[in-house]
């Protein structure tokens, strides 16, 4: 059996890690699309090439260059031993990135080595978080109330999602939240109480988030998420997972706890779908679930394809 015979192609290329496998004389035989996303090298680029011919030019943090004889990869075809390294990967347009890279022996069924297998995440994100905070506060793209990003961040990220959707055929579908009766909320405990709970809830969104999701405030009571690799089903579930955690969070106060609860709009992104068309698909599933009793989730179907 060959090493490429065993990947997964479907599966590696909706991963949001950069994925590459070499075989026993270090030939890249495969490149996923993160990969292409993180490096800007493509696959037809550097697969049949060998991932020690400066394509990469790992180096580590003191200037290093391991394709010499250090590199993690050459290591693990060697002694079939797994390991992890933060290395600093050569881009295509010329500057180095941070990533943290996991290494590991390719086997077939019998245990025979085939080659290695490399999976790494871009790290710069990681490495400086109140930088990063700071920065969207210099931007004005946080909202100060919840600490989310706000709604001129939000339209970007679901721009560049979109042209991602578009490129690389990456699916994203969007949750549009909204507090039900919060106009009671700061009727009856005052709009300090109103902000405290605006907390509570972007908190508890913000928490439950998978890593790769983003969760906003649009404006007002209203927040949206925008949900990475998901499809129809899945974006629901994960949008009622949300409704039922906000449900149970409580604001903790005499005479007795506040609590609130949301109603969500979802709509997964189409091809040929522009900022205003989701938007207006997961408004309206919103407005849906509003006049449906709220405290629920209504989603994209089949019988909601033409209403406007």
């Amino acid at each position: 059996m060959r090493a490429k015979d065993l990947i997964p192609r479907r599966l590696l290329d909706n991963l949001y890690e950069g994925v590459y496998f070499v075989d026993l004389d270090r030939r890249i035989i495969y490149w996923n699309r993160a990969a292409e996303s993180i490096t800007g090298y493509s696959k037809e680029e550097v697969v049949g090439r060998s991932c020690g011919d400066d394509i990469l030019n790992h180096i580590d943090g003191s200037g290093t260059r391991l394709c010499l004889g250090q590199c993690p990869l050459a290591r693990t075809l060697k002694d079939e031993t797994t390991r992890e390294a933060e290395i600093y990967l050569h881009h295509k347009d010329g500057h180095r990135i941070p990533v943290l890279a996991r290494v590991g022996p390719l086997t077939g069924k019998d245990g025979t080595l085939l080659g290695a297998v490399e999976v790494f995440i871009d790290n710069s994100s990681y490495l400086d978080v109140g930088r990063r905070i700071k920065e969207l506060e210099r931007q004005a793209l946080m909202d100060q109330l919840t600490e989310l990003p706000n709604r001129r961040f939000i339209e970007e990220e679901i721009k560049s999602r979109l042209a991602e959707l578009e490129r690389y055929g990456w699916p994203f579908g969007m949750l549009f939240f909204d507090i039900d009766h919060f106009k009671s909320v700061n009727d009856t405990h005052g709009h300090l109480v109103g902000d405290q709970v605006l907390r509570m809830v972007s908190r508890t969104l913000r928490a439950n988030a998978r890593p790769f999701d983003l969760i906003g405030r649009w404006g007002g009571e209203e927040f949206l998420g925008l949900i990475r690799n998901v499809d129809p089903g899945a974006l629901c579930q994960i949008g009622e997972r949300y409704r039922s955690l906000v449900r149970e969070s409580k604001l903790f106060r005499e005479p007795e706890p506040i609590g609130v609860t949301i109603s969500v709009g979802a709509a997964l992104a189409r091809a040929g779908d522009s900022l205003d068309s989701l938007l207006q698909r997961a408004d309206r599933n919103l407005y849906f679930a509003k006049t449906e009793g709220r405290d629920r989730v209504t989603c994209d179907y089949p019988g909601l394809e033409g209403s406007s």
